[in-house]
């Protein structure tokens, strides 16, 4: 029998998990639609999520002992493990998430933002390994952000410091998933991205195959491809997602004074398209005394899930236990 934490990472399309021993080891991870179950059904969501974490586990070839629960969500609550006003995802207002999950698993359990589960994992496993100050940023449905300040996770008083992805761009601009106008993220995720080219295919004449696209058809990876043989849409979009990026990211290094930012998620896999520009407008917003000191690197756990390894990790250390 092998002791194993469960690691689950909830985003508003899609559900991972996976379980990791305490040296970091994945006996088996998979994915599941966030949104197959009546939308706002938490509970059915979580009688779903259990089958599916059973049949995982009955596929591996040794017998695993789920000792801890880690899970990352947007909006999770590390001090109460709730999930609270989740602009990505179905249920809405308050979601005791720990305390419906523990009907399946009363084990430790421990919630945190998704992102904070993330930065962990890179913490941890990945390429923030011995690094005590450096900001996680994802680029998926929604924009989710981890801080790390003197090897700690920044929580704040109530569990919820870190969220860039709904600090303001531009007031009354974009409606976010909770009805709040001009939120970062309703311009910079895949989401972001492709509301801006529906906004430039108004504004610009040129040719593109994206102008027979509808919206619900439109995906940030066809965007990447065809930004990546010259479309002249798909590259305007990636230049003013990476321009909004790269000038916030401006603003948190005046205030935290990172070692490096880490990009993680499905924008970053679009590699210099997003990676490049954004250094340049970091760099050309930022204070001077800041200037070319800050690194911005892809997730070294992009394969591997840094946000299930991660809240793994959280799980591990719930346990008293030291990963490595």
């Amino acid at each position: 029998m092998k002791n194993v934490a469960l690691g689950i990472d909830i985003g508003g399309t899609n559900t991972k998990f996976g379980f990791v021993d305490q040296d970091g080891y994945l006996y088996g991870e998979t994915s599941i639609s966030t949104v197959k179950t009546p939308p706002g059904d938490i509970d059915a969501f979580l009688k779903y999520l259990h089958e599916e974490v059973e049949i995982l586990r009955r596929q591996i070839n040794e017998e695993l002992q789920i000792v801890g629960v880690g899970i990352g969500a947007p909006n999770g609550n590390y001090f109460t493990g709730t999930i609270e006003y989740a602009p990505n995802l179905t249920f809405r207002g308050i979601v005791p998430l720990v305390k419906l999950f523990k009907l399946y698993y009363n084990v430790p359990m421990v919630l945190t933002n998704d992102a904070n589960a993330a930065a962990i994992g890179e913490m941890i496993y990945g390429g923030a390994r011995g690094m005590k100050n450096f900001i996680m940023i994802t680029l998926g449905t929604g924009l989710g952000s981890g801080f790390v300040a003197n090897g700690d996770l920044i929580y704040g008083n109530d569990g919820f410091a870190g969220e860039m992805g709904h600090i303001l761009h531009k007031p009354e601009g974009r409606t976010c998933g909770l009805g709040r106008k001009g939120c970062l993220e309703s311009y910079v995720s895949a989401t972001g991205i492709k509301r801006t080219i529906f906004s430039l295919l108004a504004e610009m004449t040129e040719e593109s195959p994206l102008r027979d696209v509808s919206f619900n058809a439109l995906t940030a990876a066809m965007i990447t491809d065809l930004a990546l043989k010259g479309d002249p849409i798909a590259c305007a979009a990636f230049d003013e997602t990476s321009r909004l990026l790269g000038q916030k990211l401006s603003d948190m290094v005046a205030i935290f004074s990172p070692e490096a930012i880490f990009l993680l998620g499905g924008l970053a896999k679009a590699g210099d398209l997003i990676f490049k520009p954004t250094k340049e407008y970091m760099e050309k917003y930022m204070f001077q005394v800041f200037r070319n000191k800050v690194k911005i690197f892809p997730s070294a756990l992009e394969d591997k899930n840094a946000a299930v390894l991660g809240a793994s990790a959280l799980a591990w250390k719930e346990l008293g236990v030291h990963v490595h």
